[in-house]
């Protein structure tokens, strides 16, 4: 019987976070000097708090439900959610880092040097998907004509690493007023 709740409670939290997320991903602004389609959101931070709380798996699908929800409720120019899977992938290479380092190393030391393991892998992985697969998505299916290079680097990485920046804040401040609410879950689901 307690497993069954458990289950039931664990759908319930991934449900909630990823209502939290898609919300806080409409919540979205611009940075001076970067391209328009590059907007800073907070809607990795549930995901992370899923992640942390209740492992990698959980994280990953408050992302997938977020994505999605922004996907059938905003849609996306192309018609195909290329912005949405550049969105998921990031947040993949930022919360997983986070996961594993913090999971090692269970104290605010451990989920600092995991975000910044996170910040460095989100950008750089994202500069390499950008270049590869996601810019060249957006110049065949819309027609754009710009420098990849250029755009990757004066663009896409030096935005991830801002943004990384911002995530951290965000986190070290929640997890420094929600420290034993955060232990308290990783005890039910974790251990």
């Amino acid at each position: 019987m307690r497993s069954q709740n458990m289950k039931l409670r664990s759908y319930v939290t991934i449900g909630m976070l990823s209502s939290i997320a898609f919300l806080l991903m409409l919540i979205k602004f611009p940075l001076p000097w970067f391209p328009v389609f590059l907007q800073i959101d907070f809607s990795d931070v549930p995901p992370l708090i899923a992640a942390i709380t209740m492992g990698p798996i959980a994280g990953i699908l408050v992302e997938f439900f977020k994505n999605l929800l922004d996907w059938i409720f905003s849609g996306a120019p192309t018609g195909i959610p290329v912005g949405h899977m550049a969105n998921f992938a990031t947040g993949i290479l930022f919360i997983l880092p986070v996961y594993y380092i913090y999971k090692k190393f269970t104290s605010i030391k451990g989920l600092t040097v995991g975000l910044i393991v996170g910040t460095l892998t989100m950008s750089l992985g994202m500069s390499v998907l950008n270049y590869f697969a996601f810019l060249p998505m957006y110049a065949a299916l819309l027609g754009w004509e710009f420098n990849m290079y250029e755009t990757v680097v004066l663009g896409i990485l030096p935005f991830n690493v801002i943004k990384g920046i911002l995530l951290m804040f965000v986190a070290i401040v929640l997890f420094r007023t929600m420290n034993k609410w955060i232990a308290n879950q990783r005890a039910q689901y974790l251990l």
